[in-house]
């Protein structure tokens, strides 16, 4: 599985709607795709899930785009990948960066499974034919447009509704859901918009019966939230705060939740997210497959491992149309009846659009490994 070069094409794309939550409003997006091409010919494709303000978490497409030319690629020089789970290793000499890292590992991921004329999913160790799916409402103008988009999204056969949640848009918006809504599974995600403090407040929250409150205290916090969690009936699910196996660890260790969230560019790679899995297993721990606005190819990542056995919780991989009014890769992510299939093919399974992705390109750069 020699690498040949790798090409980094920035692309924008338009979101069919703005997305708000507690830290702000996103109307289109820049997205580093990634493609490892190798010596055999093939290609493996990675998307980088930065935005272009550090809201989420440090990184943007900027700091991505110098950190994968300057040291993460020059990196991969050193000596030939035999296997994706070597290409963290290999990163170690950068910290952070785990967006960047993850697109590039994702894509090498992609290559080798296409080598071994695997799915991606059999390559990580997936069981799953078929996954759940779940949407995210964002903040809405009004509470009557959130109930109609709830309504709507119910019709469309979504199996779980998660709310995103801010002060003084908590317990009147739940209230008023679980009013029209009663039986629906349903969770609430606070984006950090809470502290210590609002401890009494948060109490509240578990009258809704909810799945799960997702992170609500600060991005960077585990031992605050082993305090509230011991103060709440409502599972807390971390999302922001686990970058690594060993964020989980110590995170389930202290109490600090009983539901994690895992997303792939968060924690660095799939390789890391195979340990979280694996991590999670063993201390019975629930696992959902989160989401960051993806385009194609970080959705077919998702899928693929959101097909491991112990993500049990219906994710955020709603299908392209939910999001885009083309995607980049054909065919596009479908959804019936609130299922996806799990592509056989090899590799991610999915085709990248090259005429689509060339059109939307504004940036573009070549690096070869030999």
């Amino acid at each position: 599985m020699e690498i040949e070069r790798i090409i980094l094409r920035q692309i924008k794309m338009d979101l069919l709607t703005p997305f708000t939550t507690s830290v702000g409003t996103e109307v289109d997006k820049d997205i580093i795709l990634v493609e490892v091409v190798g010596k055999n010919g093939l290609s493996g494709w990675g998307e980088s899930v930065s935005i272009v303000q550090p809201m989420y978490n440090e990184e943007t497409v900027k700091t991505n785009w110098h950190i994968m030319t300057d040291f993460l690629i020059p990196l991969l020089k050193k000596e030939p990948i035999k296997h994706p789970d070597m290409v963290l290793p290999r990163f170690q000499f950068v910290r952070g960066n785990y967006n960047a890292k993850a697109a590039i590992e994702g894509a090498v991921w992609d290559l080798y499974a296409k080598s071994q004329n695997l799915s991606l999913s059999k390559a990580l160790g997936g069981v799953k034919d078929k996954i759940e799916v779940g949407v995210s409402v964002g903040i809405q103008p009004s509470e009557q447009q959130l109930l109609k988009q709830i309504d709507g999204y119910l019709q469309e056969g979504y199996k779980r509704i998660k709310v995103k949640i801010k002060p003084d848009w908590d317990v009147s918006v739940l209230t008023l859901i679980r009013k029209h809504f009663p039986q629906i599974p349903l969770m609430a995600d606070a984006n950090c918009a809470y502290t210590l403090e609002d401890i009494d407040h948060l109490r509240r929250l578990d009258e809704f019966n909810l799945m799960m409150i997702e992170q609500p205290l600060a991005h960077d916090d585990i031992i605050d939230h082993s305090l509230l969690q011991a103060n709440l009936e409502t599972p807390i699910c971390l999302d922001e705060s686990i970058h690594s196996a060993e964020d989980a660890r110590k995170a389930i260790e202290l109490g600090s939740c009983r539901i994690i969230n895992l997303k792939i560019g968060r924690v660095g790679g799939l390789s890391e997210s195979k340990k979280i899995h694996d991590l999670c297993v063993k201390h019975d721990i629930p696992l959902w497959c989160g989401g960051m606005l993806e385009a194609g190819i970080g959705r077919a990542h998702n899928i693929a491992i959101t097909s491991l056995s112990n993500f049990t919780i219906p994710g955020d991989t709603a299908p392209s149309a939910h999001y885009w009014r083309q995607d980049i890769i054909e065919p596009e992510v479908k959804m019936e009846n609130g299922f996806i299939s799990v592509p056989d093919g090899p590799g991610i399974g999915y085709e990248p659009n090259l005429s689509l992705i060339e059109r939307l390109t504004v940036k573009q750069s070549t690096i070869c490994l030999c």
